[in-house]
């Protein structure tokens, strides 16, 4: 009773815990008070230079702001001001990015408490210390109802863990020492028995640290691609720089009067201002998707990785199928009945608590509708052992064994009973499908065989196909023998396994993909995978799993649910293509502005560039002042799909280009045409111009 209250009281924590950005909305007040006084916070030139385009857009609005007071007019004020809030509506994105990963780092700061830890001295006596005090390798006792104090490994016995607070989950696990289960968090609590805990993090560096320290966007550094795509994008500013400055000669010329506001307003929309202000937002926006599935990623660099991907490794049990063998068919040999066997391997089964047990008894009430039955006092239940390897019920006369086929045909035969013909070739009919058989007998006769098998999840294969369909190639690891690997890799619809697996094939498969080009990602969770995990260009370290593992992978899943690595490729490619769609909306804008810009500001000395005037804006002025307002309007109006990404569905590279090419390409032609022309009707109707 005790242990289930400790469960249901830290449920609430555990729904507060985990996707605190999923709690709240897009648009939360909190949030968005936060990120307004955050864009004003940026307006540093220290931040904005970080950003080449941005801070062009700054100095720029310095430039004409001066311009605005030695020559004060509307067009000069107005101009000034739609450049400023351009610089604001940018930081405002970047700051709405990194609002929603300091809420989710705030509640995790308030989940941790200072706790007190019974350090285990030398002389084996205990003394009560602050949690953040222990050092590594310091020991440290856990009953039940402690916190544990700091991450660390059980070295001595086992105990029942609530980690809800981590990963969201009210049931608890089981910890132990030794094996791969030995692991703890800090934070989590301990409900049932004493076990010894040696710490395995320094002061500051405990995984919870880890965890505030990744979900806060502020300390994101930026990855390879939107490194490169920054020069990019500083490159195009530098080349616009010189054109709109020799606008100037040449409008004198011309006759035409071009001034220095009319230059940097024109040098602002030419660049790709749009892309500029959303980049950061949308790398920091991919990692708190992330956050919201429960998983950690330790660098921006592992979710684009993620999105390039191009073999997946995944681990037949748990990933690929249910975890255990069920129970799928009875077979009877001898003359005997299915229904016979049926209720034969029921009863075996009545005390047999393992997954495989409890299958067969749901397999004959749905098959034969045979339910547990009272069987009195008078009944033995036979537990399985290594040695019989076989278990069963003796029960008013009646001896009935389940188990290995060699074990139960012997156990028959020195009862004086006969092994029926057919059962060692249904036996190896079964093996050779890769299920495992059970033989089941009633004293001297043998009923029939059972079958069991890896159940293979549903829709996975459906899922391997759309991995199929964008070039991604799945490998199944097992530490089957290879013709159990074949049956299920060939259910399951992978394209390749890897069964009898080690940690030095799992190494070696890894290299050879890469060395073919390939980018490769992997789960795991016990130290024989961490040097595999730490090959692998993701690694999906389980939260369950060894120190050892989490530390060699460079994401963790805090529900430790392998499947969740094709969640995990599915948001890398999400973050791939909202930046490239909003990079290819950006360019796309340019040119209807240069559109709308150029032939206004000369069609009086050059008639002949009317015919380019397709918008047909009311005047020099007017036009420069819309092109302007909608370049800042446009980062507003985008900043929820930067937050959200672009819907991510499986196809051909061709095709998703294709689809970009059309929406966000011609999309982002369109839409300044439609929308600077409706501006400049509102300024012309309003008669300011």
């Amino acid at each position: 009773m005790a242990e289930t209250n400790l469960v249901q009281e830290s449920a609430p924590a555990s729904v507060q815990a985990r996707g605190v950005a999923q709690a709240r909305g897009l648009f939360d007040r909190e949030i968005l008070a936060q990120a307004s006084l955050g864009a004003f916070v940026k307006l540093d030139p220290r931040v904005q230079v970080k950003n080449p385009v941005m801070f062009v857009v700054l100095v720029g609005t310095v430039v004409t702001f001066v311009e605005a007071i030695a020559n004060p007019g509307v067009f000069t004020w107005s101009i000034t001001i739609w450049l400023f809030l351009t610089v604001l509506f940018a930081n405002f994105a970047e700051a709405m990015a990194e609002g929603r990963g300091k809420a989710q780092a705030d509640t995790l700061r308030r989940m941790r408490a200072e706790t007190q830890a019974r350090r285990l001295l030398a002389d084996g006596t205990q003394e009560q210390v602050p949690a953040s005090s222990l050092c590594k390798d310091d020991l440290v006792v856990c009953e039940a109802g402690d916190l544990i104090p700091s991450d660390g490994e059980i070295t001595e016995g086992i105990a029942s863990v609530d980690e809800s607070a981590i990963t969201g989950e009210s049931a608890p696990v089981i910890r132990e020492s030794g094996g791969d289960r030995s692991a703890v968090t800090g934070g989590t609590k301990v409900l049932s028995d004493r076990i010894v805990i040696r710490i395995t993090a320094e002061r500051g560096h405990t995984f919870m640290d880890r965890m505030i320290a990744l979900v806060e966007g502020a300390n994101r550094q930026k990855t390879p691609n939107e490194i490169a795509l920054t020069i990019l994008l500083a490159a195009l500013t530098v080349v616009f720089l010189p054109v709109v400055v020799a606008l100037q000669p040449f409008g004198h010329f011309a006759g035409a009067s071009v001034s220095v506001v009319i230059l940097v307003a024109l040098l602002v929309c030419l660049i790709p201002t749009t892309i500029g202000a959303l980049l950061s937002a949308i790398g920091i926006a991919g990692m708190d998707r992330l956050v919201q599935r429960n998983v950690l990623a330790m660098s921006g660099r592992a979710v684009e990785a993620a999105g390039d991907v191009q073999t997946l490794l995944l681990d037949k049990t748990g990933t690929i199928t249910l975890g255990n063998r069920m129970a799928s068919a009875f077979i009877a040999v001898g003359g005997h009945s299915e229904q016979e066997l049926a209720e034969a391997a029921q009863l075996a089964s009545l005390a047999d608590e393992t997954p495989e047990g409890r299958s067969i008894v749901v397999l004959a009430k749905e098959r034969f509708s045979i339910r547990e039955r009272d069987l009195g006092e008078a009944r033995e239940f036979i537990p399985f052992s290594a040695t019989t390897r076989m278990s069963g019920l003796d029960v008013g006369g009646r001896s009935i064994r389940k188990g290995a086929a060699e074990a139960v045909c012997q156990w028959v035969s020195e009862r004086g009973g006969k092994v029926p013909s057919e059962t060692n070739g249904i036996v190896e009919k079964i093996s050779r499908a890769g299920s495992t058989p059970l033989v089941v007998a009633d004293g001297k006769e043998i009923l029939g065989v059972i079958e069991l098998k890896d159940i293979v999840k549903d829709g996975i294969r459906e899922r391997f196909d759309q991995l199929r369909a964008v070039g991604i190639r799945t490998v199944m690891i097992t530490g089957d023998n290879p013709l159990t690997a074949a049956a299920i890799a060939e259910e399951a619809g992978v394209d390749n396994y890897l069964a009898q697996a080690t940690p030095e094939a799992k190494l070696e498969l890894i290299r050879a993909e890469q060395e073919g080009g390939r980018l490769v990602a992997m789960t795991g969770d016990g130290t024989n995978d961490a040097p595999a995990l730490a090959q692998a260009d993701v690694g999906v370290a389980m939260n369950s799993g060894t120190t050892a593992a989490k530390e060699a992978g460079n994401m963790v899943d805090l529900d430790s649910n392998p499947t969740k690595l094709i969640d995990i490729v599915e948001v890398g490619k999400q973050l791939l293509i909202t930046r490239g769609s909003l990079t290819t909306f950006s360019i796309a804008n340019d040119v209807a502005k240069y559109f709308a810009i150029i032939p206004a500001l000369f069609v009086t000395t050059y008639p002949q560039l009317n015919t380019l005037n397709i918008m047909k804006l009311h005047s020099p002025q007017s036009a420069v002042l819309s092109a302007v307002i909608f370049n800042a309007l446009v980062i507003v109006a985008l900043i929820p799909l930067a937050l959200r990404g672009v819907k991510w569905r499986p196809s051909s590279a061709a095709a998703i280009l294709r689809r970009n090419v059309m929406i966000y390409g011609v999309g982002g032609v369109l839409v300044p045409f439609i929308f600077i022309k409706l501006i400049d009707l509102l300024l012309t109707a309003l008669g300011w111009y």
